[in-house]
């Protein structure tokens, strides 16, 4: 950090007596030279003593110094943080499903792909919907990149999930708008440091009387945010691309978060329509966006698809469809399971 930058501020006269003589940063003060080098060095008419400039190096020493914690605080906080999130009810609620990915507790970061009107965006706000009607502290970020997010498919499905907590759940239900990789960031940044001043507090951690916390992550959909920066001529659009995943898997760690990101799909091969997709378990000429290795960059890759009419069975006012585990670091990939949607509510086939 720039000396002119600590706070409390140093002396403006001393600050500067320091910059003459190369001294910029804290680490140039305390780890560049020898203390009585520097203080010999400085110009004549500096006006401090040798014990005054030992006590600025104490305080800037103290400033530049990671606070410091107690380790049997450090792991009561983090053991009761672990019950509180092991007791989080993270599931879709359609078994078959729920076990593809043994559920969707944190922390993950996970993919869903398939065509529209597969069901991803219906899965996702089962998840998140779910989840805040049967844990009271809780809440969920909702990233919209093209302004589709409905209230009204919302009200729907929560009249149809019953929970605890179900009076609460639109409350601690957040929606922010992004419609750029640059606004993603700011809307992340910004739940990044209210995580952070949450787990920073002194106070004991007490769930029953907290702040709803932040424990998912929609994004609906990223290729929206990562597609426009990608090029078959440059690489910076990767880089960025690389560099965004690597935060959200950082952030899902960090504060033990379920991060779900909607990729919609692209032809296997773009010339030839006839290509067929070799990873999936059902014939289809499709496949995950944003290019092939984007799959790697989480911790699983859910591929949804609607049935063909002549394939469904069952109710009129239902649709079959089918969740694909394309690869995964959690449990086995080339696994799948039916399920229908039924007036926006995903339930067994």
């Amino acid at each position: 950090m720039r000396i002119q930058q600590l706070v409390p501020p140093l002396g403006s006269e001393l600050a500067d007596a320091l910059q003459q003589i190369g001294i910029k940063t804290d680490t140039d003060l305390l780890l560049a030279h020898d203390p009585l080098t520097i203080f010999a060095k400085l110009p004549a008419g500096h006006g401090v003593t040798l014990q005054q400039f030992r006590d600025l190096l104490a305080q800037v020493l103290e400033l530049a110094a990671a606070p410091s914690v107690y380790g049997d605080k450090l792991l009561e906080q983090e053991m009761k943080r672990q019950e509180d999130i092991y007791a989080d009810d993270m599931l879709l609620g359609v078994p078959e499903v729920d076990a593809l990915l043994g559920g969707f507790n944190p922390p993950r970061v996970i993919e869903l792909s398939g065509d529209s009107g597969s069901g991803k965006t219906a899965l996702a706000l089962q998840v998140a919907l779910r989840h805040l009607t049967r844990t009271a502290n809780t809440s969920v970020l909702w990233i919209d990149s093209g302004g589709e997010f409905s209230p009204e498919r919302v009200a729907l499905l929560l009249e149809q999930l019953e929970g605890p907590s179900s009076a609460t759940a639109l409350e601690r239900l957040q929606v922010s708008l992004a419609f750029d990789i640059e606004a993603a960031h700011e809307v992340l940044e910004a739940v990044r440091q209210a995580l952070s001043a949450a787990n920073d507090t002194e106070e004991p951690y007490d769930s029953a009387h907290a702040s709803p916390v932040t424990r998912c992550i929609v994004i609906d959909n990223i290729t929206s945010l990562l597609g426009p920066t990608l090029s078959a001529t440059s690489s910076q659009g990767h880089a960025i691309m690389t560099t965004f995943m690597r935060q959200l898997r950082a952030f899902a760690d960090s504060f033990s978060l379920t991060i779900l990101v909607i990729n919609t799909s692209t032809r296997v091969g773009p010339r030839n329509p006839h290509a067929m997709n070799t990873e999936a378990v059902f014939e289809t000429g499709r496949k995950p966006g944003l290019g092939p290795s984007f799959t790697f960059m989480t911790d699983a890759t859910l591929w949804l698809a609607r049935r063909s009419r002549d394939e469904r069975e069952g109710e009129a006012d239902s649709t079959m469809h089918t969740a694909e585990v394309f690869r995964s670091r959690l449990t086995r990939s080339k696994t799948w399971a039916q399920f229908k949607i039924r007036n926006g509510l995903l339930v067994s086939a």
